[in-house]
């Protein structure tokens, strides 16, 4: 098979996946975000009385069997052997993946294995202090870490394959090989950029002929232990005395900060002809990818300057222009100085649309789900356009004049394209434009 140019090949979105605190389906998903229904409560992985007061949790998520769908009994059989070697994040992008495929309606596998891969983004994967604990004892003495000891007895008291539930490839990996996935395979850790930057490059992939199917998407979270006292350490949360619900509040001027969360978002990717010859339900094409990193020396980001830059490579590759935007799902982590970095960055793009392009911010709904929270927030855009509804932004009461953007209400048109945008405190953007199908 010759290998055409991207002109000649496009790349349209056909299944969507994704475990988030809304749910594990798109109809839960689209179900809670036309309610307005918050997916964030008071949170329970981490000890009360830290100051990670609230959370996006998908409680509903346990690992078990049932939550990678409806299996056969061979796959099933191959995840519950494979469970032992996975971490919380690997499973969430596992049942994410499976639900894609589902949903793309490749029920007997992908026709063609080697024109087939997987793309998927992550967090740092950290791991959980019970791994530790035993090794750590056997080196304590009268309440005394030894280190000369750990290399001796300590480490042997590591379980032997421990170190494979928090390599960043695992995801892809467990998903290659559980659906037979033979082409293209990648695996970016990008924190929150990670999820646009991985279904941009499986949208490349496809695009210059490399394959015709991709996975693609991301998974994470801000709320397991060393994970948390990261956020903690480092990220302006949400601490006030408020219900839950309302804890996360982009661009309101009453704005709380970050509240932390986890889950995945896994798509389907196809080359168009083929994905029409087949029948497939199109849930939009993408149209480009932009990104862009601005930091100091001291790698403080820059992420006003960053956003405007990958907006404007986004829109360059894709040929859109900004006024001619149906919506743009932003970032909106809910922080002071993000979100005016966002704003600024958005009118720096938008000039004179930025009173009319409508703004959706869905972590309103769910928090910040780390690397996993663009590829979910894709998917609430996606849903936004099949129902011809733009879910209004949660908890934005007051407008902030730092914040001169116009914030979706529930009440505004959802267009015919968008931009997704994710930034990391680093100053790493990544923006995917998408069209519908």
């Amino acid at each position: 098979m010759s290998i055409a140019s991207s002109k000649e090949r496009r790349v349209v979105i056909t299944g969507l996946g994704m475990v988030c605190p809304l749910g594990n389906t798109p109809s839960d998903v689209w179900a809670s975000l036309e309610s307005g229904r918050s997916g964030v409560t008071e949170c329970q992985t981490i000890p009360a009385g830290s100051s990670m007061r609230y959370a996006g949790e998908c409680r509903q998520f346990t690992g078990d069997i049932a939550d990678f769908g409806d299996l056969e009994k061979s796959r099933k059989k191959m995840i519950r052997k494979g469970l032992k070697v996975m971490c919380r994040e690997t499973q969430m992008a596992v049942a994410a993946a499976g639900h894609a495929i589902a949903d793309a309606q490749f029920a007997d596998g992908l026709p063609e294995p080697e024109r087939s891969g997987v793309v998927l983004g992550s967090d740092y994967m950290l791991t959980l202090p019970e791994d530790y604990a035993d090794g750590i004892n056997a080196c304590t003495t009268d309440e005394k870490f030894d280190f000369g000891h750990w290399g001796a007895e300590g480490l042997e008291k590591m379980t032997p394959l421990w170190m494979l539930k928090y390599l960043p490839n695992m995801p892809a990996s467990h998903i290659a090989i559980l659906h037979d996935l033979r082409g293209p395979n990648n695996s970016l850790t990008l924190r929150e950029a990670a999820s646009n930057m991985a279904i941009g490059e499986a949208f490349r992939t496809i695009a210059r002929g490399h394959a015709d199917v991709m996975l693609a998407g991301a998974t994470g979270t801000r709320i397991l232990p060393m994970q948390a006292i990261h956020a903690i350490q480092t990220e302006e949360l949400a601490t006030g005395d408020c219900d839950p619900a309302t804890a996360c509040r982009p661009f309101d001027k009453n704005r709380l900060g970050m509240v932390a969360g986890e889950g995945a978002g896994v798509v389907v990717l196809e080359e168009r002809s083929a994905a029409e010859a087949r029948g497939a339900k199109i849930y939009g094409e993408v149209l480009g990818i932009g990104s862009s990193m601005v930091a100091n020396r001291q790698l403080q980001g820059d992420c006003r300057r960053a956003l405007t830059g990958a907006m404007r490579a986004a829109l360059a590759d894709s040929h859109l222009v900004p006024a001619g935007l149906g919506h743009i799902n932003a970032h909106g982590l809910a922080t002071r100085q993000r979100d005016r970095d966002e704003a600024g960055a958005l009118v720096d793009l938008l000039a004179g649309a930025a009173s009319t392009v409508p703004v959706t911010a869905m972590k309103s709904y769910f928090g910040n789900l780390g690397a996993g929270s663009g590829a979910v927030e894709l998917i609430g855009s996606l849903l936004a356009m099949q129902h011809n509804h733009l879910p209004r932004v949660l908890n934005y009461n007051a407008p902030d004049p730092d914040c001169p953007v116009r914030i979706a209400d529930g009440q505004m048109s959802v267009g015919e394209s968008f931009l997704n945008l994710s930034v990391t405190p680093q100053g790493q953007a990544s923006v995917l434009a998408v069209g519908v199908g």
